[in-house]
């Protein structure tokens, strides 16, 4: 009989730092959200530690006397993992490894290796496994040995597994490798993004466990993976929606931002971040039950903002509802905010109302156009009833007046086509 080898559940201990900059309540905040990446990963949290430190150690990151103290305790209660919540320098992960004799990670290498456990298809995975090894070439340390496929485990999930104990020349070189590869998926990705050029395509970005999946399963009829974890699905997912006819869409979900996304990991994720920079519409779900909801919408917004997508029509959608006890602070939301809209897409609620608001903005971007042409020209008169909404219909002799709106994207199809025509 072979034996089955249940992978280990590894312990860790979870470090914040409060300053005058962030006081104790938000490290403490931020430490929770940290709880819950390091479950993602497959981590049982055991306890957090705060340091009030105004200035940050160099060196160590935090004062010499607590790392000795973390040190002795990772031996005392045979923990596995150190995870800190702000990104450390590779000085500082050397340092900190001779000091303390377990696993450290930080913020941006747990995120990167749930990325890895998430990542199904090859853009993803190719998109991951760039990210980890730009993360990791710095870091490369005698001490990293223990990353070998044998012993696994959180943050070794990926190229780790096979590429520490090559030199920094050999993971050089599979970087340019990986970089060549994603252009070519990116080229490919432009090709179909201009396939799709005649129809308005909607965006739905947001904090990560906003909503996003369970929005779009419902507004496209979609089975995407829905899970109340982080980052439950990476890969952009097209899908086509008819709202009314003559308004039709396709709606992209894409990956969830988060505090501190790895840059490593953005510039990664370019070709498939670009699905948000090329939208007509974007939808920005936010988690109203959340206490930090104000610090999750700067954070997308910051997102959107170095993805240059932010002079794109975007609707603010109020997600979960029905968890919030007062419906004072739904309204308040709905106030602060010119286009907005308060839904729950876990029980169906104001769904309607989020169609209308996409609607309106569509119609934001429409024309109205009249033409009349000869009842000969059958291939551009179905053009126009395809990729417009007819208005007025009148016969005359040998020629048809058509009066109709069409999405100002489309106009420059439909003249080209004219112009073959005559």
């Amino acid at each position: 009989m072979h034996e089955i080898q249940v992978p280990k559940i590894e312990k860790a201990l979870l470090i914040g730092v409060s300053s005058s900059s962030s006081p104790k309540g938000v490290t403490e905040e931020h430490l929770e959200e940290l709880k819950r990446l390091a479950d993602t990963a497959g981590a049982t949290v055991v306890d957090t530690i705060i340091q009030n430190k105004d200035s940050i150690n160099p060196a160590l990151f935090i004062g010499k006397g607590k790392v000795e103290e973390i040190g002795q305790r990772v031996e005392e209660e045979k923990i596995d993992l150190v995870v800190f919540d702000d990104d450390l320098s590779p000085t500082q992960s050397r340092n900190l490894e001779k000091l303390i004799k377990c696993k450290i990670l930080d913020r941006s290498g747990i995120i990167l290796h749930i990325f890895a456990l998430r990542a199904r298809s090859r853009e993803a995975r190719t998109q991951v496994e760039l990210a980890q090894l730009q993360y990791l070439l710095p870091r490369l340390t005698r001490q990293w040995t223990h990353l070998s496929k044998q012993v696994g485990g959180i943050g070794t999930k990926g190229p780790g597994e096979t590429q520490i104990e090559t030199d920094r020349r050999m993971i050089r070189t599979r970087i340019s490798h990986l970089k060549q590869v994603l252009e070519r998926i990116e080229q490919q990705r432009e090709t179909q993004r201009k396939g799709r050029n005649e129809f308005t395509r909607v965006a739905i970005v947001g904090y990560t466990n906003a909503g996003k999946s369970t929005l779009m399963n419902l507004l496209s009829d979609s089975k995407i993976l829905v899970e109340d974890r982080l980052f439950a699905t990476l890969d952009a997912t097209v899908r086509g929606v008819t709202l009314s006819s003559a308004h039709k869409i396709l709606i992209s979900d894409t990956v969830g931002f988060i505090r501190k996304l790895p840059p490593d990991l953005i510039a990664s994720f370019k070709s498939t971040l670009e699905e948000v920079a090329e939208a007509d519409v974007l939808l920005h779900v936010v988690d109203a039950s959340s206490p930090l909801l104000e610090e999750h919408i700067e954070i997308v917004n910051n997102t959107l903002e170095s993805l240059q997508a932010t002079d794109i029509p975007t609707i603010m959608v109020f997600n979960k509802i029905d968890r919030v006890e007062n419906r004072d602070d739904v309204l308040e939301l709905i106030q602060n905010y010119d286009t907005s809209v308060a839904i729950s897409a876990a029980r169906g609620i104001n769904i309607d109302a989020l169609k209308e608001s996409i609607v309106e903005q569509m119609d934001k971007q429409f024309v109205e156009k009249t033409l009349t042409l000869s009842h000969q020209k059958h291939q551009l008169i179905s053009k126009i009833h395809t990729i417009g909404e007819i208005l007025e219909k009148k016969y005359e002799n040998d020629h048809i007046h058509i009066r109709f709106r069409i999405n100002q994207k489309d106009e420059g199809n439909l003249q080209r086509m004219m112009a073959k025509a005559e």
